[in-house]
């Protein structure tokens, strides 16, 4: 397992804190991946990136996380039975209270997670669903929204076009026949996702005005 540090600099090893005004406190985030390799040309880092700032977008904080290279995912761990005992060690040092994981997890795998660790645990999907949750009654919460699914679909566009490659690509093919239109529909999603970026920047700055 590969271990980051948190996204906001070096891991703070204190217990989490409660705020001031009495509010519930943050929770303190621990990301997990798996890379199968099923997804060329984008990393584990790059998608680890990509839920942390969707996590940050829910109101927690990250404390730090950690992917692993496997042919498959665990189907009772989603990590291996190794490493996903050493989130054990990691949550000593991190004090983190939630685990979110990268990928979809069974109801079985969270909670064998849950049971492992005592701490609330998340995927990919509940993560998006709680922002949706907290912020679609506004119209700046609606255009996070839109940014997070965005978001959530682009490097899931390989996973769509593999069959396509897979009937039409043969030894000596260049290229399957599902590439050209994957290339296409990334870069839409991400125009896309630059346009409602620059919508939410808008809303805000009309927002502090």
């Amino acid at each position: 397992m590969t271990s980051e540090a948190g996204r906001k600099g070096s891991q703070r090893e204190s217990a989490p804190e409660e705020r001031g005004d009495g509010s519930a406190e943050v929770e303190r985030a621990y990301l997990i991946a798996v890379d199968t390799g099923g997804d060329a040309g984008w990393s584990a880092e790059e998608s680890l990136g990509e839920l942390a700032a969707l996590v940050e977008a829910a109101g927690g904080e990250v404390v730090g996380s950690a992917h692993q290279n496997r042919e498959a995912i665990h189907p009772l761990w989603y990590l291996g039975t190794g490493k996903a005992e050493e989130l054990k060690q990691a949550k000593a040092e991190t004090h983190f209270t939630m685990l979110v994981a990268d990928d979809e997890l069974s109801p079985k795998q969270q909670r064998s997670l849950e049971d492992l660790l005592n701490v609330k645990v998340l995927d990919r999907s509940a993560v998006i669903l709680d922002i949706f949750a907290q912020r679609a009654h506004t119209h700046e919460g609606r255009i996070q929204v839109e940014l997070a699914r965005l978001e959530y679909q682009l490097p899931r566009l390989t996973r769509m076009w593999t069959h396509l490659s897979r009937m039409g690509g043969g030894i000596g093919t260049r290229r399957g026949p599902g590439e050209t239109q994957l290339e296409t529909d990334r870069r839409v999603i991400r125009e896309r996702i630059k346009k409602t970026r620059e919508r939410v920047d808008e809303v805000r700055r009309r927002r502090e005005t």
